[in-house]
């Protein structure tokens, strides 16, 4: 899903790169930042985007996405449970959500019209908390540290609007190399991994994963069958139905499991 996050830019000091495993076993280079960077980036975009965008009041829908969002970090790791997660809803018809280092989630208003239940909405923000757990940000900010050796200096977190909006932040960021470590969606790589972590978690919580479907085939239908525009990177619409249909089954124990155990959500 699109970041609308506004451009930041930060000193950051280089550390040690090195090889670890992603949740699905994939190898990834990370260390370009140390986690405390991440976060105070994290937080820096997701204050500058509160201060920007136009803050849903409804107490109701507010309370509807906290709910999903702290079902599922209850089931993330004690590193990342532990951080205090803060969720914000904007008023905007477009549906887009977004999560960020240091427990930041975003919601547009335009996200329920596809969104039908609280399960497609899990759907939803258990792919952009995956992005989070799976260390995607920090992979993007350490290819891009990479492709620009002998820089200092980073711009990150530079989530805008697509297209002229994408450039406008290039150019806000002094001329950094285009699809800059946060402007963008993922490679397609790291957004099927986050729908497979998205959905194992959201099974976990007591989601049910079925729902993921579901979620998607909403997307076509609001698109008119075709790909949005802020979705081009990311994997084909069809056969990311099918690959949430194809793993469904198997994480259907999980749900049935996570609920007789207690975990039922009651979001809304």
């Amino acid at each position: 899903m699109k970041l609308r996050i506004l451009g930041t830019a930060m000193v950051l000091g280089l550390t040690a790169c090195a090889t670890t495993t992603s949740p699905t076993g994939r190898t990834q280079m990370v260390g370009g930042v140390s986690q405390a960077q991440l976060d105070q980036l994290g937080a820096q975009a997701f204050a500058e985007t509160k201060a920007k965008e136009t803050l849903n009041r409804d107490a109701k829908q507010n309370a509807y996405v906290t709910c999903v969002v702290n079902a599922l970090v209850r089931q993330l790791p004690p590193e990342q449970r532990s951080v205090a997660w803060e969720t914000a809803v904007f008023t905007d018809k477009e549906p887009n959500a977004f999560a960020l280092p240091g427990g930041k989630v975003g919601v547009n208003t335009g996200i329920f019209t596809v969104a039908k239940n609280q399960d497609q909405l899990a759907a939803v923000l258990g792919h952009e908390i995956g992005h989070v757990i799976a260390r995607h940000h920090e992979e993007r900010i350490t290819r891009q540290m990479g492709a620009q050796a002998g820089l200092g200096v980073l711009g990150a977190l530079a989530g805008a609007r697509y297209g002229d909006g994408a450039a406008s932040t290039v150019n806000q960021l002094g001329g950094m190399t285009a699809q800059a470590a946060f402007l963008l969606p993922g490679s397609r790589t790291q957004e099927s991994e986050a729908d497979v972590v998205g959905q194992r978690l959201m099974a976990q919580a007591g989601f049910d994963p079925r729902q993921a479907v579901g979620l998607w085939q909403n997307m076509m239908a609001a698109s008119g069958g075709r790909s949005p525009q802020w979705l081009s990177t990311h994997p084909d619409p069809a056969n990311r139905i099918r690959e949430l249909e194809r793993d469904a089954p198997s994480l259907v124990p999980t749900y049935e499991a996570a609920r007789k155990a207690g975990n039922a959500p009651k979001c809304g």
